[in-house]
């Protein structure tokens, strides 16, 4: 079963993610550490001067956010919880990434930090930042969906000739479904597939279209061997298997919407080792598209873009 050892909560006032941070701990021992990000006081800004008394403002600033993390965790002390507290100056999403990497975090939870309106956005900058240069799975609630995830939905993408793909495949379904054991959840899987150059041949004359159609349904007949392959090597679980012809900003949407996903776990996919990843425009259209909690992890050899200070 998948563990954690550091787990980081950023701060957020639904506690939803507080309570999936809590139980992970618990059931893990993991070390639990609650962060608040402030913004950095320009210089010319950061002291007031009252009846004679200079006031540190950035100070004040920190103050009050440590005393917000104090009485939030508050109730959480227990026995067998480790719990910490810990303010952050800064643009949130580098100080988060920087202290991931300095204290060595294995996972980020935190709430959807989307806008509301005409064009509802689930993931806003912090959570999406935080997707494309943190080097650890980041876990983001959707606050409206329920407490406990009853369905989940791992994306996969079998590749046996690329390991970087073959790697997080594996990520992929063991985090899933590890979840899926611990809330006694159901477990899908999805993988969207296309016949490369199907259009150009069927665009063709002189090639007889049932010999295109037996070169397709051989092709998802590979898709479903090499999905179902991955499932009984990294699944522990009950697995429904969903093979969906066609884009996968559009496939894995529809499933979401269509089995009612509580979670979607998914990955983001660079070359090993390169900095400055991007976690693609197929990747962001599926965040776009979805309204649920969201769960991405990173491939083996990922290099933040983000460097200490």
């Amino acid at each position: 079963m998948q563990s954690f050892q550091n787990i980081l909560l950023i701060y957020g006032r639904d506690r939803v993610a507080l309570e999936r941070a809590v139980a992970l701990a618990k059931r893990d021992r993991a070390k639990l550490t609650v962060v608040q990000v402030v913004k950095k006081m320009p210089r010319e800004w950061s002291h007031f001067e009252s009846g004679g008394t200079s006031l540190d403002l950035q100070e004040l600033a920190i103050d009050e956010c440590q005393s917000r993390l104090d009485e939030y965790v508050g109730s959480l002390k227990q026995a067998d919880l480790h719990v910490a507290t810990s303010v952050l100056v800064g643009t949130p999403f580098l100080e988060i990434t920087r202290d991931v990497m300095a204290n060595h975090r294995d996972l980020v939870i935190m709430t959807a930090d989307g806008e509301e309106g005409f064009q509802k956005r689930l993931f806003g900058s912090t959570s999406l930042h935080l997707m494309r240069k943190c080097p650890c799975p980041i876990w983001v609630f959707k606050p409206t969906r329920r407490k406990i995830a009853k369905r989940i939905l791992a994306a996969v993408d079998p590749d046996i000739e690329d390991e970087t793909h073959e790697s997080l495949n594996a990520k992929i379904l063991q985090l899933s479904s590890s979840i899926a054991s611990q809330q006694d959840a159901e477990l899908h899987v999805a993988h969207a597939w296309n016949a490369f150059g199907e259009g150009l041949l069927r665009g063709r004359t002189g090639v007889n279209p049932s010999e295109i159609g037996q070169y397709v349904r051989e092709v998802e007949e590979r898709m479903r061997h090499g999905v179902e392959s991955l499932v009984q090597q990294f699944a522990k679980e009950a697995v429904e298997v969903h093979l969906g012809k066609g884009n996968p900003a559009e496939v894995i949407p529809g499933i979401v919407r269509s089995r009612e996903i509580d979670l979607l776990v998914m990955g983001t996919v660079c070359r090993t080792g390169i900095a400055g990843f991007f976690i693609g425009n197929t990747a962001e259209t599926i965040l776009d598209e979805v309204d649920c909690s969201v769960l991405t992890v990173k491939p083996n050899g990922f290099a933040s873009p983000v460097e200490l200070e």
